[in-house]
């Protein structure tokens, strides 16, 4: 069973978890569903690396306000990890075990949805900050990128609805990817996800790449033990490219440029 996790202080958080737990029924601090369970906890969701000394479960969403420079309002999903200091929660050079197979079916749900969130981009970013070292598959849900869109609570009520149809059914499995390259909304990552077959892991863009060494590669690999394939973006690589080729080729992943 997969738990979702809301800190009690982001409000686009609160908001969707307020929505899910009215048909949950609440034991001590655990909101129990048929499918999943739900907590609100007290301290920031991405520095919950305690999770498991308290919750065991095979898996943890985390819901969340997105915020960014840009102001762009955006339907966002990825998972996390650091690739150098954990300026925002988890550890440095440490990624979470991703959640591939729950990010695409949630990813492409919204997309059939653009007429609810046409106001929206829709799009993966790519992985950053915690928590980290959890030993369950991890992924962040979000709603961006104001106060306006984190307090709409009609909005946020009709991102919970797909979050809870996703975690009320078993995804349809896929071939899994690990990703190199690009930028922090990774546009050619995002369109295999939502329009393509392969389902994706771990994301280190382009500006990560000068941190990548054999030990954090070897990290990596180990934490996607399901992937097949290292997907780079072959433009978005920079001076990292032969580096990308060489680490592939000591593995077992099957490299694909796009």
């Amino acid at each position: 069973m997969q738990l979702l996790v809301a800190y009690q202080s982001d409000p686009a958080g609160s908001n969707m978890a307020s929505f899910i737990s009215k048909d949950m029924t609440k034991e001590s601090d655990v909101y129990h569903g048929k499918n999943f369970d739900l907590v609100i906890i007290e301290t920031p969701v991405i520095s919950a690396d305690w999770l498991e000394e308290k919750y065991h479960y095979d898996g943890f969403v985390f819901l969340s306000k997105h915020a960014s420079e840009s102001g762009t309002l955006a339907l966002t999903c990825h998972n996390t990890g650091n690739f150098a200091d954990a300026h925002f929660g988890g550890n440095p050079r440490q990624v979470a075990i991703p959640h591939p197979h729950l990010q695409k079916s949630y990813m492409q749900h919204l997309s059939k949805k653009l007429d609810s969130f046409s106001k929206f981009e829709i799009t993966i970013e790519a992985t950053h900050h915690g928590p980290t070292a959890l030993s369950k598959p991890t992924l962040f849900i979000e709603i961006g990128t104001t106060q306006k869109e984190w307090n709409d609570k009609k909005l946020c009520e009709n991102v919970a609805r797909i979050v809870v149809d996703e975690m009320s059914k078993r995804p349809k499995k896929h071939d899994v990817a690990i990703c190199f390259g690009g930028t922090h909304y990774p546009k050619k990552f995002n369109k295999e996800l939502i329009e393509g077959d392969l389902a994706l892991g771990t994301v280190m863009p382009k500006h990560a790449l000068d941190n990548l060494d054999k030990d954090l590669f070897s990290h990596i690999v180990k934490r996607n033990k399901e992937a097949k394939f290292a997907l780079v973006d072959w433009s978005g690589l920079g001076k990292n490219k032969q580096k990308i080729m060489d680490l592939t080729k000591a593995t077992d992943l099957e490299l694909i440029k796009v």
